[in-house]
């Protein structure tokens, strides 16, 4: 069987690559570039590097393509809608359904390969149909990125170190000489890196000034639009003391954008910032859709501990959760993932929210 990795010049998916040529597949590694800018920030040039010298480790051939085109159209142009909407969305999601999962599988197909292989920590069960199930390593499971991803997509994919602790995957690294046995795992948007996050946003977004409020009116300060702030943010508001209030911090509890109005409110955990039900829409089912409320966990953003929730199914790929117990900074534009157990069900885009946050406003 012939099986193409998505080599990203990381650990993981040289590991993956690892674990398949030790079990005697004829495997070659796939480098993709999805991003055309090339600044301080982009390390696409030495993660090739470090996808080459994988490669000659292993003896395995190494493909690279260019999918910044697509990346552009089916992720980024969703990225910044979501924002300019004032929503908060995580185009990891994306990445994987339209880019890994997507154009990436049907390349390798192209180039011959039986299966496409990442070094995502998830499991794939196959069956009938496959089943996404979490990692072994509960710190890095990446089943919320994956749970858009087709089933039948997923039934071509293999995620090696899925049954592996990170700690246990650099170790095989090590053992195996490869040369990015201790490289730091790599953070901020998919493909984009990590980098001053507002400042990349005004590359794409122009600001629209307008002021903070306290959830009575007062005025508190000046925000800079309303796409630079997501619910729950504490940092980078401008806030200083306000007139017989404790020194406790300000976090971002709604946005009011009729009126272009980011309110805030004292206090991590103040009442605001809570609530118990949400609505999701665009729902994707790696399971026969459920026809009646159904008990299971949902995770509402990535290392967010599963919570306790009936989920009730609506029309036209809706649903309504309504957790056990009340949860905090629910954020539409992210998503809400279904599990049972260590299976994943699907999961959709967090549309509303019900809170206490005043009529008047339009929590978006």
């Amino acid at each position: 069987m012939k099986v193409i990795v998505g080599l990203s010049g990381g650990v993981d998916s040289a590991v993956a690559a690892l674990l398949l040529v030790e079990q005697g597949l004829e495997v070659q590694g796939l480098f993709m570039s999805n991003w055309d800018e090339d600044d301080v920030y982009c390390t696409q040039a030495q993660d090739y590097q470090d996808a080459r010298a994988v490669a000659r480790v292993l003896g395995i051939p190494l493909h690279r393509a260019n999918f910044a085109a697509e990346y552009r159209s089916r992720v980024f142009e969703y990225f910044l809608a979501e924002h300019r909407a004032g929503r908060t969305p995580n185009p990891d999601v994306l990445c994987n359904r339209e880019v890994k999962f997507g154009v990436a599988l049907r390349h390798a197909q192209r180039l011959g390969a039986n299966r496409f292989a990442t070094g995502h920590y998830a499991r794939l069960r196959e069956g009938a149909t496959v089943q996404l199930l979490k990692a072994a390593d509960t710190l890095k499971d990446q089943t919320y990125f994956l749970h858009a991803v087709h089933s039948t997509d997923l039934g071509q994919a293999l995620m090696p170190v899925g049954d592996y602790t990170k700690a246990q995957v650099r170790e095989r690294a090590r053992r195996a000489g490869l040369p990015v046995f201790d490289k730091p795992d790599s953070t901020g948007i998919c493909f984009i890196g990590e980098r001053p996050f507002r400042d990349f946003l005004r590359q794409y977004i122009p600001e629209t000034p307008g002021p903070i409020e306290a959830p009575d009116g007062e005025w508190l300060g000046t925000h800079c639009g309303l796409a630079f702030y997501t619910l729950g943010q504490r940092g980078g508001l401008g806030i200083g003391g306000r007139h017989e209030s404790d020194a406790a911090a300000w976090y971002v509890a709604a946005k009011d954008m009729a009126r272009n109005v980011l309110i805030a409110v004292q206090g991590h955990d103040h009442p605001l910032l809570c609530a118990r039900e949400l609505y999701c829409e665009n729902l994707h089912w790696l399971v026969d859709p459920p026809a009646a409320p159904r008990r299971c966990t949902v995770r509402v953003r990535h290392r967010h501990t599963d919570q306790p929730a009936l989920l009730h199914p609506g029309a036209n790929g809706t649903a309504r959760v309504l957790f056990d117990a009340p949860q905090r900074a629910l954020t539409p534009g992210q998503f809400a993932v279904a599990y049972d157990g260590d299976l994943c069900l699907g999961g959709g885009t967090i549309s509303a929210v019900t809170s206490a946050v005043p009529q008047s406003l339009s929590a978006a």
